[in-house]
């Protein structure tokens, strides 16, 4: 970069000397012209030989411009071009027409790739690594640097063609002075400049308190997040791991294997938790109308669909008085006396979002979880025995999904049994393809969401 600046001051010293050269030979030209003209009109007013002089000179006019015709169309003058790195319109585009925008997705032929490196906080250092890149060639798509003591942890999206190797980007890298090199394919998502994309993720943050434990995915990528309960400690960085204090109490424990957290991801990671402190617990209201098919014991056929929270725990409490014992050992496998011990944490937006229906006389009649497990989430149903088989664990499920594809989530389990044939059909149901694996008589389903599935009836 200084060595770029410094072209850019000494092109600029250079076109103030070349344009007070040209205003003085102009000035001189004028002078010249006026003392000429003078001179001929002197001779064609009190010469003998005045209209000769003036048909020489047309003459010599003439062949002046006929070789000046010549010459050009030999060594023809392009337009000045810009000066390296500013910004140029296209040909023919009017001056004050802005840039074309660069394409979000990579040409045919080439590839997006993630590439992290540490490098001395040196002058040159980063010219080094673009000159190495550019020698593949690879182009740089964007950057930005993580500053450490002594040292730069600098993370470019590159373009580069299809064929360029891993090893090839690596070891370019390692020429020119970079260690600790780590490098993943990346896509269209990673185009998006980090100031951006750190707005959006505090944006959807602010909205919905469930939206913390994905925002912190979106921002670092592969890493694991657990909530220890209880256990409140100072906020650490500590190499591959993260502990930051939970808003909600507890410690959030995030960690990655590689690359390894930097001091500036830590700062963003607690600022993030820091809006969701102070905006406390929030859940956005939305509500929809679902018409289910009349039951024997429950004529009425319209529920309200929302988003639960934690001042639904007692209305939650007399769900389950009112479930049968069958019908709560299907939705938790264990001991089903104790509601208290599991709704505190299933209601907490943080760990996920739950949805719940309520009947026209204000009792929930059915609770559907949806709860973030790294890359996955975990799905499970509880309806009320009256209001079962009337399709309404289906479009619970359904909403679920939907709501786990929009976090950007593409697979959902349910731990159940063989014998829950209730929820083995509503996960058919999905249209999406299923995986079955049983261990010590428990069943887990997993469902494949994506592509988009077509409604099954």
């Amino acid at each position: 970069m200084d060595k770029l600046t410094g072209a850019r001051s000494q092109q600029t010293r250079s076109a103030r000397r070349h344009g007070w050269h040209r205003d003085t030979v102009e000035v001189s030209a004028a002078f010249l012209a006026v003392a000429l003209t003078d001179l001929v009109s002197d001779l064609v007013v009190h010469g003998h030989d005045g209209p000769v002089l003036l048909v020489a000179s047309a003459l010599a006019l003439l062949a002046t411009a006929a070789w000046h015709s010549w010459w050009s169309h030999r060594h023809p003058h392009a337009p000045p071009g810009p000066a390296p790195g500013d910004i140029g319109s296209s040909a023919g585009a009017p001056r004050d027409s802005a840039p074309p925008l660069p394409s979000p997705l990579p040409p045919d032929g080439h590839a997006l790739w993630r590439v992290r490196t540490t490098v001395p906080d040196a002058p040159g250092s980063l010219a080094s690594l673009c000159r190495a890149l550019a020698d593949l060639p690879v182009n740089i798509i964007s950057m930005q640097a993580h500053p450490l003591a002594d040292e730069t942890v600098d993370e470019f999206v590159v373009q580069a063609r299809t064929g360029t190797r891993a090893q090839e980007i690596t070891g370019a890298i390692v020429a020119a002075g970079g260690t600790e090199v780590w490098l993943e394919r990346a896509d269209a998502h990673d185009l998006v400049d980090v100031p951006t994309r750190i707005l959006n993720l505090a944006t959807r943050t602010a909205l919905d308190a469930a939206e913390l434990p994905l925002a912190l995915r979106q921002l670092f990528g592969r890493c694991s997040i657990r909530s220890i309960p209880g256990e409140i400690a100072e906020d650490e960085l500590d190499g591959s791991t993260l502990r930051l204090r939970d808003p909600s109490g507890g410690t959030l424990v995030l960690t990655r294997d590689e690359p390894p957290f930097t001091p500036t991801e830590f700062a963003r990671a607690r600022a993030l938790i820091e809006l969701d402190a102070q905006l406390g617990p929030r859940v956005p209201d939305t509500r929809q109308l679902l018409t289910l098919s009349p039951g024997s014991e429950s004529p009425v056929s319209t529920v309200t669909v929302r988003r639960a929270d934690p001042a639904d725990k007692e209305a939650a409490r007399a769900l389950h008085e009112r479930c049968s014992t069958r019908t709560l050992r299907q939705r938790y496998h264990g001991p089903v006396g104790d509601a208290d011990r599991y709704l505190g944490h299933l209601l907490e937006p943080r760990y996920g979002q739950t949805l719940t229906a309520e009947s026209t006389d204000g009792d929930l009649v059915a609770l559907a979880h949806l709860m973030w497990d790294d890359d996955s989430a975990e799905v499970a149903v509880l309806v009320e025995d009256a209001w079962q088989r009337r399709g309404l664990g289906v479009e619970l499920v359904r909403k679920l999904a939907g709501l786990a594809r929009d976090a950007g989530i593409d697979r959902v389990y349910a731990v159940t049994t063989a014998s829950n044939t209730g929820m083995i059909a509503t996960l058919r149901r999905l249209g999406v393809p299923l995986d079955y694996q049983v261990e010590d008589g428990t069943l887990v389903i997993t469902a494949h969401l994506a592509p988009e599935p077509a409604p099954v009836r």
